[in-house]
């Protein structure tokens, strides 16, 4: 296994085309989450074009049907399919992965919620953002590890946020029901728990699995739609007249996938597990207290809360 920090030689604004030219995906089974919006689109077609069979598993099949003409023009493959999955669901996990048979090779956990305005729960209890964007992936996972380690040499996507470093993963109150909700704190929290599911998930190096979590960067899309425009204006991604400010940091949808497709697919990744990378390479550990932008939490990355959170998931899902 590579121990070194990885670099690469795409820059932050490399795109999925650059990071995936000359890999060749013939033979190779995809999942993406979320793959019918933003960077998850990006993510698919990418794969797809590469030669991938890759599989949309989505909440709102008629959103990703709506796509299925456009993606089967731009894939080697042709025909990319549509399976529902509803990650805030465990019995729709389950269902998902009792459907699917033979092995997988790439596993990207895309879809996510961002900013709920109000604590919600689902029947097992979990605060919404939590069991979509954490539980529900790591159940997607568990339930098809035999699947990946039937691959040989699977990969494990897990798309996190930066916005992990504002909140540790609070094992005392991980559903809001003692302390006030906070969208923000709980959406930071989630994002926490998926680096941390990349951390744990090194318990299947030895069955050929590589897990890795990333922060896409500051793109506009379909994840905002909880964040009202006064706030957007507050976080200076919104104009007056409501319209995009483009940053130097701010990316496309395609430039925001790249790095997704990159864990997913570059032989530059080959044999790395349970890092976190942003802007297409491997993020530093920073402290809580460093205000620098970028970096991973020390908090996100520590391998005895990734198995304490992974004992507590286990515990979910039985």
């Amino acid at each position: 296994m590579t121990t070194s920090r990885v670099t690469t030689p795409f820059h932050s604004h490399a795109t999925t085309h650059e990071v995936i030219d000359g890999v060749d995906l013939s033979g190779r089974r995809a999942v993406v989450t979320g793959g019918a919006s933003g960077i998850g689109v990006e993510t698919v077609l990418a794969l797809a074009g590469a030669g991938a069979e890759v599989t949309v598993a989505v909440r709102d099949t008629a959103a990703a049907e709506a796509l299925r003409a456009d993606w089967a023009g731009k894939s080697a493959r042709g025909e990319i399919p549509v399976e529902e999955v509803d990650l805030a669901d465990l019995r729709s996990v389950e269902a998902f992965g009792k459907r699917w048979d033979g092995p997988l090779d790439i596993l990207v956990a895309n879809a996510g919620v961002m900013a709920i305005p109000t604590r919600q729960v689902t029947e097992e209890g979990w605060e919404l953002q939590l069991a979509t964007n954490f539980l529900g992936h790591f159940a997607l996972a568990t339930q098809l590890h035999a699947n990946l380690a039937a691959s040989g040499s699977a990969r494990l996507v897990v798309v996190s946020s930066g916005a992990h470093r504002t909140a540790p993963f609070d094992f005392e109150d991980p559903q809001f029901e003692k302390r006030p909700y906070d969208r923000w704190a709980a959406y930071g929290q989630s994002k926490t728990a998926d680096v941390l599911l990349a951390v744990g998930a090194r318990r299947w190096a030895g069955d050929g699995i590589t897990a890795n979590a990333l922060n896409p960067g500051w793109i506009s899309t379909n994840l905002q739609r909880h964040v009202d425009d006064e706030t957007m204006r507050a976080m200076g991604a919104i104009d007056a007249n409501g319209e995009i400010i483009r940053t130097s940091y701010y990316k496309t949808p395609e430039e925001g996938a790249a790095t997704s497709v990159l864990l997913a697919a570059s032989p530059l990744v080959e044999g790395v597990t349970g890092r976190y990378f942003e802007d297409n390479q491997e993020a530093g550990v920073v402290t809580d207290a460093d205000e620098r932008p970028g970096g991973v939490a020390a908090h996100a990355v520590d391998p005895e809360a990734a198995d304490r959170l992974w004992d507590l998931a286990s515990a979910a899902l039985r």
